[in-house]
């Protein structure tokens, strides 16, 4: 079966757990920009790996680009965002992927990292100006002071998740 890693992210974090994964499962790593359509068609298995921006997936727009040719594929999709809420959770699917697309047991939020230095002045303001608005004070502490919760063991269950995907394929086959 043929597999590859497609990632974006914005800070590192997502390119990070991207690489994790690249060298537990002996899988390349591509941007999206480094994926045309017809390469995109030679692949059985994509894991998918996204940044959330704002409420929205990086990879978003890539992934409706070609939902029609994805939806013959084995997907796998990591998200890498900050919140733990269920509801954020459910919000950050519907909005971003298909109705379909992944399995939702083929899908895994990651935790992030947020360092305070490392953003823009634009997106340190955004993050300023919404923890202004959040009223829960647990959520306004955790987006006012910096975190790194990356970590390589937080990529077991995909790997796990994929090896089956991938040796079940390979036994079907």
């Amino acid at each position: 079966m043929k597999s590859v890693i497609i990632y974006k992210g914005k800070y590192g974090a997502t390119r990070q757990y991207a690489g994790w994964l690249g060298a537990a499962l002996h899988l390349p790593l591509k941007t999206p920009e480094e994926l045309p359509e017809a390469d995109i068609k030679t692949y059985d298995c994509i894991i998918m790996g996204s940044s959330v921006y704002i409420g929205k997936l990086l990879i978003r727009d890539w992934i409706k680009q070609y939902a029609d040719v994805l939806k013959n594929k084995k997907i796998l999709l990591f998200i890498v965002c900050g919140s733990n809420n269920p509801k954020d959770r459910e919000k950050i699917i519907m909005q971003n992927v298909p109705d379909g697309l992944v399995d939702p047991s083929h899908l895994f939020f990651l935790p992030g990292r947020l360092i305070q230095s490392k953003l823009s002045w634009k997106d340190r303001f955004m993050l300023n100006v919404g923890a202004m608005l959040v009223k829960d004070p647990e959520a306004k502490k955790f987006m006012r002071q910096d975190s790194d919760n990356v970590k390589e063991e937080n990529i077991n269950a995909i790997v796990r998740m994929s090896s089956a995907v991938l040796e079940a394929d390979s036994i079907s086959s």
